[in-house]
């Protein structure tokens, strides 16, 4: 059986990189903790924010790589000498991950009510019009 892609179109020359991604994104965990969204602010400003109440700053790690921002939160457990009648709130580890575009930086990153917010800005990329000599 043979795989189709939208990258294996003969137009799109050079994507094969994008339909990695895609088949990254694709296999990344959809579990739906910690709950997020992803709203853009501006043309080229986006933020992500995750409800990680529970987590001191310390608890958590935000990491790039390979145009992979990855989220992650440990809390360690304290419970030991205490004894729970009902345990709802768990102390429990994540990871989230979010597949970035070519020239999206992070901006930074801030806690707020519970929230962390991570703030990824767009770098508009100059036009360039190059003139290709046809050799005889």
């Amino acid at each position: 059986m043979t795989k189709i892609s939208f990258a294996s179109h003969p137009f799109l020359l050079g994507f094969e990189q994008l339909d990695r991604l895609v088949e990254r994104t694709a296999k990344s965990g959809n579990e739906g903790y910690p709950p997020y969204n992803i709203e853009q602010s501006a043309e080229n400003t986006y933020r992500i924010t995750l409800a990680v109440a529970g987590f001191r700053e310390e608890d958590l790690s935000i990491t790039l790589e390979n145009a992979q921002l990855v989220i992650r939160g440990r809390q360690v457990d304290d419970s030991e000498g205490r004894m729970f009648l009902h345990r709802g709130i768990a102390a429990r580890q994540f990871q989230r991950s979010f597949v970035l575009a070519d020239g999206v930086e992070v901006a930074g990153a801030s806690m707020e009510n519970g929230l962390l917010h991570v703030d990824l800005r767009r770098a508009m990329p100059e036009t360039v019009v190059q003139t290709i000599e046809i050799s005889k």
